[in-house]
């Protein structure tokens, strides 16, 4: 499986193309061909959310036996209605950074810095994404989801996008719409009032997507900080020069992931067993290992292997958790 960071929730992903010189955009077409539309999505990031997403579905489902009626349509409208959300979220943000990814060799080609897409199209693209998927998740699945959904693409738009040239903050800021898609499933299948939202134990997934980010999305800005520095990207590799500061925020991240992956565990007792303890923590440990290796070394190696290590993790401990809430737990009760 060919790895790259495109699989990043709140990054930019590797252009697959190579760099281009930008053109003018008045010679893009009226209607852009369907691989430049699938690049606007980035698909790589919309599949990790449709994944977080559907996890975040079955452990509420789980927890509530099910009790919702029309729970197939109710999954189906929750996954269709995230990956539109989430597609026009990442449209918009690249019509908000054209400037800067056509700044950037990794970004350049992308199809709004070369002219490929004009950007009035995007945005009518994006917008139209956006409210198509909020409108599904708010009819088929829950209001609550659809809610969840908007606040996501709000502040990856209006907090994240914008403090990127700022200042490195933005990174902590963009770790919060990454770490909301589990919320999205989870009220899909709890359904009542609230979503289940008003309970610590969706919360702790939420937790978990927000803790790995960091040191995962570090990663990568580490291996491309100079293009970052090009593109005006105040992320923290580009005022650590050093990456003095950069590793140690990194080891402490890695480090605190492994007690909040616990977490779930014990807010979900009879869904989540021994089972997510063990691999959450063996999952960590190796994610840790990296972090110190990054730590001693500060090569782009090292962040390279720390960046495998990440994306690595998510799956790993994600799937398992649906494996357990299925099968191990139900064994073991």
């Amino acid at each position: 499986m060919r790895i790259n960071p495109q699989n990043s929730l709140i990054e930019i992903g590797v252009s697959r193309h190579p760099r281009v010189t930008p053109i003018s955009t008045a010679q893009a077409p009226a209607i852009p061909v369907r691989a430049d539309l699938i690049d606007l999505a980035k698909p790589g990031i919309v599949k990790m959310v449709a994944i977080t997403t559907g996890v975040g579905f079955a452990l509420g489902g789980v927890a509530t036996a099910w009790s919702r009626e029309n729970l197939i349509f109710i999954g189906l409208a929750c996954m269709v209605g995230t990956v539109l959300a989430a597609a026009g979220a990442n449209v918009l943000n690249q019509v908000m950074e054209i400037d800067r990814d056509a700044a950037m060799p990794r970004t350049a080609s992308r199809p709004l810095p070369a002219g490929r897409v004009t950007p009035a199209f995007a945005w009518f693209f994006g917008i139209a994404l956006t409210i198509l998927g909020s409108a599904v998740l708010a009819i088929g699945a829950h209001p609550v989801a659809a809610l969840v959904a908007l606040s996501t693409t709000i502040i990856y738009l209006a907090g994240y996008t914008l403090l990127k040239p700022v200042s490195p903050v933005s990174t902590l800021v963009g770790s919060v719409p990454g770490a909301l898609p589990p919320l999205i499933g989870w009220a899909a299948a709890w359904g009542g009032t609230s979503g289940g939202l008003d309970r610590f134990a969706p919360w702790t997934l939420f937790l978990l997507m927000f803790v790995w980010q960091i040191p995962h999305v570090l990663a990568i800005a580490w291996r491309y900080r100079d293009q970052y520095s090009q593109g005006g990207h105040l992320v923290l590799p580009v005022v650590d020069p050093t990456g003095v500061k950069t590793s140690w925020a990194v080891l402490a991240w890695s480090l605190t992931l492994i007690p909040v992956s616990l977490l779930p565990v014990r807010a979900m007792p009879g869904v989540l067993s021994v089972a997510t303890l063990f691999v959450a923590t063996i999952a960590g440990l190796a994610m840790l290992y990296s972090a110190v290796q990054f730590v001693i070394g500060r090569t782009d190696k090292d962040a390279r292997s720390l960046f495998i290590a990440s994306i690595m993790y998510l799956p790993v401990v994600m799937l398992t958790m649906v494996f357990d809430a299925f099968v191990i737990a139900r064994w073991l009760a």
